[in-house]
């Protein structure tokens, strides 16, 4: 395989690209490295195999077009992006130029000069708002839904709150037309939660990962200042580790001829939710502490609960999440304690 991952060396870009080089692929990293983490995920990919690394901007066409035409990948994984929804909030035109900009350039490229190729986009599940239709209950930790459900599904209607609601979703729609419309071998996955190793978390990005990191450093310092929890701590997601990410990613490949103009919810499903608060609690005992935290405000279009069915991944992609929560977790206060 020829591969062509925007984005490599982030979180998810860098965990696939390790997986790929194993299987022996030809791997072509894109990345412009102002990520925190990123340089270093880079080393570590080098460390680990023969790899070519594009220093480049996805907001310049010349060198998107450039790297398409130049490389003729079989596929693209569209991963690079602004992130973080409160970034989006103080600097809306930067998010617009990178999330829709930037996938415009890819899609376009790809377009001119490669057609064969596949691409596979991140999405988000803040494609769909709010999701105040849902009929809720709320307990002592956490929001779930009235009667028993596998999660939300593809048919739910789409709502873009928020910039970064509505960039990720502008291209998230642009990706699916391109298939219509042009032919194009394109994927989009809209995803939960993703959490693991490499993952360089910070406060509004990469939630598991931090209050992870949280506890460690409370643990190792019982009378630090607390931390902070947004909104009341029962919403809920579905933990979906990175290795389960990237075998999606890998499956959409494979299965490019049934997955090709589909728009795919991943998660980990039901039995992989939690709610933040239900975090803590675990992270309390697991670590034997008492965390210190304080509530901010809720965060704008903060979703009280979101878990993915997967049931159409798992039709159509053969796919399902394999790593539980639990374990999940454990791997990841390993990788904080690095």
């Amino acid at each position: 395989m020829k591969a062509l991952i925007t984005g490599g060396a982030g979180f998810v870009g860098s965990n696939l690209a390790a997986h790929l080089l194993a299987q022996g692929a030809r791997v072509t990293v894109f990345d412009s490295l102002v990520r925190n983490g990123a340089a270093e995920n880079l080393a570590w990919l080098r460390s680990l195999g023969p790899l070519d690394f594009l220093h480049q901007d996805i907001c310049d066409t010349t060198a998107v077009d450039h790297a398409i035409q130049s490389l003729q990948p079989e596929v693209v994984f569209h991963l690079a992006g602004q992130v973080a929804m409160t970034t989006s909030m103080q600097d809306p035109r930067r998010d617009f130029d990178t999330n829709v900009v930037g996938s415009i350039n890819v899609l376009e490229a790809v377009r001119r000069f490669s057609p064969q190729t596949a691409v596979i986009y991140a999405s988000s599940n803040k494609v769909y708002g709010n999701l105040d239709h849902l009929d809720l209950i709320e307990s002592a930790t956490r929001y779930q839904p009235r009667t028993q459900q596998a999660g939300v599904d593809e048919s739910t209607a789409i709502e873009f709150h928020t910039p970064y609601g509505c960039s990720k979703g502008a291209a998230d729609q642009y990706m699916l037309d391109y298939a219509r419309s042009f032919g194009l071998h394109t994927v989009v996955f809209r995803h939960s939660t993703i959490y693991g190793g490499r993952q360089f978390a910070t406060y509004d990005q990469g939630w598991v990962g931090w209050f992870c990191r949280q506890a460690l450093e409370s643990k190792q310092h019982p009378d630090r200042a607390a931390f902070t929890v947004s909104g009341d701590g029962k919403q809920v997601r579905d933990l979906l580790h990175v290795s389960d990410a990237v075998a999606a990613y890998v499956a959409a490949y494979e299965h490019i001829t049934d997955a090709r103009g589909q728009a795919f919810n991943i998660g980990g499903g039901m039995e992989n939710s939690m709610s933040l608060l239900e975090l803590l609690l675990f992270l309390e005992k697991r670590l034997e502490i008492k965390l210190n935290y304080t509530h901010l405000a809720w965060r704008a279009s903060d979703q009280k609960f979101f878990v993915a069915d997967n049931s159409k991944a798992a039709r159509l992609l053969h796919w399902s999440p394999q790593m539980a929560k639990e374990q999940g977790i454990e791997d990841t206060l390993a990788w904080e304690s690095r």
